[in-house]
């Protein structure tokens, strides 16, 4: 008797452990398509075609039209919080239908990003780390009937791929043929620290209030030296080109200096921003983000 219920229980736990070996990865859709007409729609139509039981998520479909850098960044943002086995499809592709590879990029961390490689992957290489690059074969993987489309990949080939891997139709070796470990890399002004000047990059704005976010790291930022209310000396360039010098205090909070003054603090991701308390820094001063520009920070004198 006893040999039958633990014969029982191997199978429950054979059966349990089965199932949620079969569960699908979430896939995790971004885009510059917006949402004022049906792409978006149809690329999870596809997807849910491919398997209904897939769980579909977004980062967003508002990156600025054609802005692979913003793309890169915001795959940059979200995915470290999303659990291995992720599968994100990134569709900025202004050069759709031209020879671009399509590709899934699989990092050291276990996630998967299908997208165009034309420097959409760049920061998640660099932060999550390359293990793998398949380029998609469209013989296999693309879009039943779509073979006429040449406008519309993030649909028939990146949407319908995402799908499948996310789901357990193919294994990420059936993706296509394996590719060197790279992928095409935008150009950008990384955190350095020389002779008590900090350099660095704007990645991106904080949109909703104009805030200036940096890619200077709290461990780069803290070997300045900076203390609460010390005065920092800031110029940002874009294209090397001088837009804005001057001195700001450095805060914890928006409320520690007065309304419509600039400051300087961490933002949520722990980097050093810029912005001016209930103000616009952006607006006032015609600063904006992108590969292009870049920040130098140091102690007044």
């Amino acid at each position: 008797m006893m040999m039958r219920y633990t014969f029982f229980f191997l199978v429950v736990l054979l059966g349990i452990n089965c199932s949620m070996m079969a569960q699908p990865r979430a896939l995790v859709f971004q885009s510059d398509f917006g949402l004022k007409d049906g792409a978006v729609s149809e690329m999870k139509g596809v997807a849910f075609g491919v398997s209904p039981d897939l769980k579909m998520f977004d980062v967003t479909h508002e990156i600025p039209a054609y802005n692979i850098w913003e793309a890169s960044y915001r795959l940059f943002q979200a995915a470290p919080y999303w659990p291995a086995g992720t599968v994100f499809v990134s569709i900025v592709d202004p050069g759709v239908g031209s020879a671009r590879k399509s590709v899934v990029l699989k990092t050291k961390s276990g996630h998967y990003f299908v997208s165009p490689d034309n420097g959409t992957l760049t920061l998640v290489a660099e932060r999550l780390g390359i293990d793998e690059v398949r380029e998609i074969d469209e013989a296999v993987n693309r879009l039943k009937n779509s073979e006429k489309s040449y406008t519309f990949h993030g649909r028939d080939v990146y949407a319908y791929t995402g799908a499948r891997l996310a789901s357990g139709v193919i294994s990420f070796e059936q993706v296509g043929p394996r590719l060197s470990p790279q992928v095409v890399q935008i150009d950008y002004q990384k955190p350095v620290i020389e002779n008590g000047v900090i350099k660095g990059n704007i990645p991106v704005l904080d949109i909703q209030y104009g805030n200036i976010w940096t890619n200077i790291d709290q461990t780069t930022f803290q070997k300045l030296g900076a203390r609460l209310n010390d005065k920092l000396h800031i110029t940002i360039y874009k294209n090397k080109q001088a837009v804005f010098e001057g001195d700001v205090p450095y805060a914890n909070t928006f409320s520690a200096v007065p309304v419509g003054q600039n400051m300087a603090y961490l933002n949520s991701l722990l980097n050093f921003s810029l912005a001016i308390n209930q103000g616009s820094f952006s607006e006032k001063y015609k600063v904006y983000s992108g590969a292009e520009w870049s920040i130098a920070v140091m102690k007044s004198r």
